[in-house]
């Protein structure tokens, strides 16, 4: 859980009983019943990836509650859906497959990270179950574990995107993809391209 850097700044501060303790107590390698219900009910979630030299890329995924599904007792699976083409995080993930998740509530303040090994599979037989994926991701987690929400401020989600898909549910076409400069170079029979 800890290398040399957070050890000597552990030691610095004092801090190395209380960073093993927190460990003994809160961390885990498989989710509970509760973290399951969590990561489930979150809209959106941060995911951190680094490519193979080891430069560091941290995005932002959004869907509707329940984009995010616990698979089994380590592993969880979410959808990629239709963006601006870079794939700069799952780019990474195909280099290198160590990643972080942080899910967060702002209502009722309260945080879990999760890190573990990524993998995308092209034919998921999961793929069929998230609408408007384009493929998706597995992570099998190594460390699960909580933070302390002292420093997480308190917001309230005002309306879940238009553009995150769902059964029955159109998502418009983003404006950039309808600008001059972008709309001749958009993927043929990406979702959202007006060209369709």
């Amino acid at each position: 859980m800890y290398h040399d850097g957070s050890r000597s700044l552990q030691d610095r501060f004092d801090s190395r009983r209380i960073a093993d303790r927190l460990v003994e107590i809160l961390h885990r390698v498989q989710f509970t019943q509760e973290d399951r219900e969590f990561i489930e009910s979150r809209p959106m979630f941060f995911l951190a990836t680094a490519d193979a030299d080891g430069w560091p890329d941290c995005s932002y995924k959004g869907g509707r509650p329940g984009f995010v599904r616990v698979v089994s007792n380590d592993t969880l699976a979410f959808p990629s859906y239709d963006g601006n083409g870079m794939f700069k995080s799952l780019g990474n993930v195909l280099r290198n497959p160590r990643v972080g998740l942080l899910f967060m509530d702002f209502e009722k303040p309260k945080r879990l990270r999760v890190n573990g090994v990524a993998s995308i599979d092209f034919a998921d037989p999961l793929l069929a179950g998230f609408e408007g994926a384009q493929l998706v991701v597995r992570v099998r987690a190594q460390h699960v574990f909580p933070n302390c929400p002292r420093y997480i401020h308190r917001m309230s989600l005002e309306e879940i995107s238009a553009y995150a898909p769902a059964a029955g549910h159109e998502p418009p076409v983003p404006a950039w993809k309808e600008m001059d400069a972008f709309r001749d170079y958009l993927p043929k029979s990406t979702p959202g391209d007006p060209a369709g």
